[in-house]
């Protein structure tokens, strides 16, 4: 068996790639030296473990002695994981999109041996077809331009770099005037009212197939209704979730969100299941359990929490990356099902089950079955003359029988690597949950992980950005380090310990000394000493997941009130203002920064609960709907934090509604203090 230069690495990625017969090696120093030694083009080739149309690619290509042939001899062969390295893959992305005006997984990007981009795509077939050359005729190509053409090759790499330079150089530029001026209370209604054009009014989400869960679009939606009573808002917030936590894009069975949708419906999903997605949709979910107390709401939280616990973490309380979409190599077999096979599982509660979930001898996807939900469990019972609590009961019988024979089956493989942003996203989402649910046990969890990480990811002058089996490695990015922060904040808050918040304020820090840029205000996404990518670049777009920058504005104003730092809140408003109407304009490109606009437009509360024991009130604060809230509590005066500053008056337990710093006279009453919280 050929074994490549991967085998030693621990991206499940990367091993995967192991045994090809191409020579990939992992990016480093001795695949660039070699390429510049043996001025051979570089073929970068990005990728991530659950990347359904990667593990196509590999074995039509990448596994063919003869395409290898060509790859070895003519090229140093570079193979990188993009939840790895995701500051290559944001460059190489860019260079490829602005080549062919698309992107994707997997990216295969041609370089010269200094690095520099000059050709690229992303899935090539091996054989000419759907529009697309053939992966050998690419190869054969590239191979007669570097060889014939080399200058024009060359000029090409340098004017694309040229390119993405510009490109990455926004925020230089001072407006002309601020009569425009983004922070227009106004503004909000006009965002919300660009959300809604974009609703699909009769399935939910936003937009065409595929369908992501777009959470930041519909978690504005939440709080605009809060702050406005806009029942439009509500109302297509609430169908978005309601028809993905009842389509085929959520596990009935198991729990968990799917990556997005390939149809309208929410029917039929990309299979993959990632950490990010689903610690962000039950953040949201939280949200709408706070605000509208709907059973659903909660049983999804509880069991996609169960999901996490039983498949996504590891023994030392790190949660994994990816579930992958195949198993025995079909897309979806571990998650579908055929009738026949239900009603030898399920026997008499058969009929019922496939009935509720569209179940049938000819499959509702590919001649198998996927379970969703066409009318929720109250319309079914009507409709069927059934009693709603015994046939809840019943489901919930069945699910577990299922789950118990699908756990025989061959199961997808686990992407087990650690990373530390999607981590402390996750973090952030136990901590949503534990708010919402009051369930101690997502609180605990919480706090297991970031012990964890705080063991494992982090150094003496660093933190890094993956992890696996005793092994961190490769600097933390912009992400990693901003969602961490995010992650102490509403840590702090759900446990009440205040050394959470003195970590996130050394964070900042840090961050300020070696991600700024100084002259507009924003944040690069790798460290100053960072050397290896041939452009630096600032990242701004929220996309899957929630950009670094949108991200640290966020944590700017938090942490502005908590600590009493004015420049920080002015800091999070230029990075706010810097793109204008560009958010009101294109919200799904900027749903973070759409809520930061929000949070700036709107009332921050800030409660201080003072006194011994003022933590048991804790919970009962947090399961309001309180968007904006900044919360403290303390047993004792903190100098530190100015929020406590003459509220120890030995009165017992006092509650503060602050604002600004200017609060209400104390009530010692916990029931009288949430009821003017609501209002």
């Amino acid at each position: 068996m050929h074994t490549n230069q991967l085998i030693n690495e621990t991206s499940p990625y990367l091993l995967q790639h192991a045994h090809n017969p191409v020579n990939w090696y992992p990016w480093g120093d001795e695949a660039l030296q070699k390429a510049r030694l043996e001025d051979k083009p570089i073929l970068v080739s990005i990728g991530y473990a659950a990347c359904h149309w990667c593990h196509v690619m590999e074995r039509e290509s990448f596994e063919d002695e003869t395409i290898a042939a060509i790859m070895n001899e003519y090229f140093i062969n570079i193979k990188i994981d993009r939840e790895e390295r995701p500051d290559l893959d944001h460059i190489y992305m860019d260079a490829v999109q602005a080549i062919t005006g698309s992107g994707g997984w997997p990216l295969n990007v041609f370089l010269t041996p200094e690095g520099k981009p000059f050709y690229g795509g992303t899935y090539f077939p091996p054989v000419t077809a759907y529009n697309r050359m053939s992966w050998k005729e690419v190869l054969q190509n590239i191979i007669k331009a570097y060889q014939q053409k080399k200058n024009e090759v060359i000029l090409q790499a340098e004017n694309l770099t040229e390119h993405l330079i510009s490109a990455y150089s926004f925020g230089t530029k001072k407006k002309d005037n601020d009569s425009d001026s983004v922070f227009n209370p106004d503004n909000l209604s006009v965002l919300a009212a660009n959300i809604l054009e974009k609703a699909d009014t009769e399935w939910g989400g936003f937009g065409k197939a595929p369908k992501f869960p777009q959470t930041f679009s519909i978690q504005f939606l939440l709080r605009h209704y809060h702050f406005t009573k806009d029942e439009k808002a509500l109302k297509q917030a609430l169908l978005s979730l309601d028809k993905m936590v009842s389509g085929g894009i959520y596990d009935h069975i198991g729990g968990g969100f799917s990556r997005y949708s390939t149809d309208n419906k929410w029917l039929a999903p990309h299979f993959e299941k990632m950490l990010y997605d689903n610690a962000l949709l039950i953040s949201v979910i939280s949200e709408a359990y706070q605000l509208t107390k709907k059973e659903i709401y909660l049983q999804v939280i509880q069991q996609t929490m169960q999901f996490i616990e039983r498949e996504m973490l590891n023994e030392e309380y790190g949660f994994y990356s990816a579930l992958d979409a195949d198993s025995e190599g079909i897309e979806g077999k571990f998650y579908t099902w055929n009738k026949a096979e239900i009603e030898l599982i399920l026997k008499e509660d058969a009929a019922i089950f496939c009935k509720f979930f569209d179940v049938s001898e000819n499959g509702n996807w590919e001649h198998t079955n996927i379970l969703w939900i066409k009318e929720n469990a109250l319309i079914f019972c009507k409709k069927n003359g059934l009693n709603l609590n015994a046939f809840c009961r019943q489901i919930e019988n069945c699910k577990q029988l299922l789950l118990k024979e699908r756990n025989k089956r061959v199961r997808p493989q686990t992407d087990d690597k650690i990373l530390l942003g999607w981590n402390a996203l996750m973090n952030i989402g136990c901590t949503k949950a534990y708010a919402a649910t009051g369930n101690e046990k997502y609180l605990e969890l919480a706090i297991a992980n970031i012990n964890f990480l705080e063991t494992k990811l982090k150094t003496d002058c660093e933190w890094k950005h993956t992890y696996k089996k005793g092994e961190a490695k490769i600097s933390a990015f912009l992400d990693d380090y901003a969602y961490l922060i995010q992650a102490y904040i509403q840590l702090q808050q759900a446990s009440g310990n205040l050394e959470y918040l003195n970590k996130a304020d050394k964070l900042m820090r840090y961050v300020i000394a070696n991600f700024s840029e100084d002259e507009t205000g924003f944040f690069y996404f790798t460290h100053q000493m960072q050397k290896d990518a041939i452009v630096r670049k600032k990242e701004v777009y929220d996309g899957a997941t929630p950009s670094g920058n949108a991200m640290m504005a966020l944590n700017f104003y938090q942490l502005s009130i908590i600590f009493c730092i004015p420049e920080w809140k002015e800091r999070a408003g230029k990075m706010i203002e810097s793109f204008g109407q560009a958010i009101i304009k294109h919200s799904t490109s900027f749903g973070l920064w759409a809520l930061g606009l929000q949070i700036f437009l709107t009332e921050t509360k800030e409660i201080v609960v003072t006194g011994a024991g003022s933590s048991k009130y804790l919970q009962s604060i947090l399961s309001l709907y309180l968007p904006n809230a900044v919360v403290l509590v303390s047993d004792t005066e903190e100098l530190n934090f100015p929020a406590f500053q003459g509220k120890f008056k030995g009165e017992g337990i006092g509650f503060y509604l602050c604002k600004n710093y200017v609060c209400n006279a104390p009530i010692y009453i916990l029931a009288d203090f949430l009821q003017i919280c609501n209002t």
